[in-house]
């Protein structure tokens, strides 16, 4: 891993967003509503709400793009340095003499660096962000602004609130020697798996599922059919015109095979269930991230990607060579932690934990086809040798992975 470059994922550059996103900024008045600290409408030339106060525009200053940026959305971070406390009125989100407001910026999908998913709707992240943090107790970052108009930046973006803290490593994988967690204790470990699952619970059992409509996938059947199916549908679009995936095509056969009797309960799937998109303070998830796979379905969806995404990571490194951390996010753990804090015993995780690994193998399909498309790759002679993956979902449809 350690001699394959990052690929690309932007032909945009970056000292242009910077000057597009300042330019942006200046056209914003920061009218705050000051029982939750949120821009109101104020932010698109209206008044300022009941109560609000109109301060100023906001300077942007320090403006960077993360070195390990996005391999979907784009990531801008940047301060807001707040207006000369003598020209407002203080409010309760806005103090005098308090520090610039770090700030994260969404930006949708380069449309020409071959983007990982067809569409990128920033609104229904952001109102899933704000839906989650009013409903749940869970730390979201607080959301800003929601920017629709793509003129500014070239496409739609949300702006949030920065969250400090430290985040396991995908590049090298947490799993490898020589990071934070592992070279945390098994104590640690156990105490930061647990309150991760505990996301899981939380969300799910605190969002009124009607409350999450918006998020119901198009199609008839229940939302895990409809799930499948925009699958399928993500699937044709990534190889449109390119060579097909036997295993991937195998891989839906097999779900059609071992279709769970039950369902089970629907509720608001995070999406994106995963160590690597929560910012934890200490061992304790301080922000929840990446919200764009965010849709209505059974609370498995969320268990067997956080499973699976741990296990893609941990078989590297067993191949790599190492150890790896064999003993974190296991599945049986994972399963009995969530049963103990929901009451509800997960169901059908083969069939939850093999559907992971053939939705992160189309991802992974619609990557290595980028590559390709950059000239970072040659094409291969067998497109199934574009999957990491592979051997561990061969190993699951035969059978013999668990």
């Amino acid at each position: 891993m350690t001699a394959t470059p990052r690929p690309r994922t932007t032909t945009r550059d970056p000292e242009d967003l910077t000057r597009r996103l300042t330019a942006w900024l200046a056209t914003r008045s920061r009218a705050l509503d000051p029982s939750h600290g949120l821009p109101t409408p104020a932010e698109q030339g209206g008044p300022p709400a009941a109560g609000g106060t109109l301060l100023p525009a906001p300077r942007v200053t320090a403006v960077t793009v993360p070195a390990s940026n996005g391999m979907s959305s784009e990531t801008l971070l940047f301060d807001i340095d707040h207006p000369d406390p003598d020209s407002a009125e203080p409010s309760a989100a806005h103090p005098r003499g308090e520090a610039p407001t770090s700030c994260v910026l969404r930006l949708a999908g380069d449309p020409a660096a071959y983007t990982i998913f067809p569409r990128y709707d920033m609104p229904r992240q952001y109102r899933t962000m704000r839906l989650v943090a009013d409903r749940t107790d869970l730390p979201v970052p607080r959301p800003f602004w929601l920017e629709e108009d793509p003129a500014h930046l070239g496409a739609p973006f949300f702006v949030m609130a920065r969250v400090t803290g430290r985040v396991p490593p995908d590049v090298m994988p947490y799993t490898y020697e020589g990071n934070w967690l592992y070279d945390a204790t098994d104590a640690e470990r156990d105490r930061l798996e647990a309150a991760s699952v505990a996301v899981l619970a939380r969300l799910h059992d605190q969002v009124p599922v009607e409350s999450a409509e918006f998020l119901a996938l198009p199609g008839t059947g229940s939302p895990l059919r409809r799930h499948v199916d925009a699958q399928r549908a993500y699937y044709a679009w990534v190889v449109d015109g390119l060579p097909h995936s036997p295993l991937i095509e195998r891989g839906f056969a097999w779900l059609a095979d071992h279709w769970p009797a039950d369902p089970g309960e629907t509720v608001l799937t995070w999406g994106d269930a995963r160590i690597g998109n929560i910012v934890y303070d200490g061992f304790a998830p301080a922000g929840i991230l990446d919200w764009e796979m965010a849709a209505l379905g059974p609370r498995e969806l969320d268990l067997g990607w956080m499973v699976y995404l741990h296990r893609f990571f941990q078989d590297l490194t067993v191949g790599g060579g190492q150890r790896g951390l064999p003993d974190f996010l296991r599945r049986d753990r994972v399963e009995a932690r969530y049963a103990r804090l929901t009451g509800h015993e997960p169901r059908a995780m083969e069939f939850h934990t093999l559907y992971a690994a053939l939705r992160h193998a189309i991802v992974m399909l619609r990557v290595a086809y980028r590559q390709i498309h950059f000239g970072e790759v040659p094409v291969p002679a067998d497109p199934d040798g574009l999957i990491m993956h592979r051997d561990t979902l061969e190993a699951m449809l035969a059978g013999r992975y668990w």
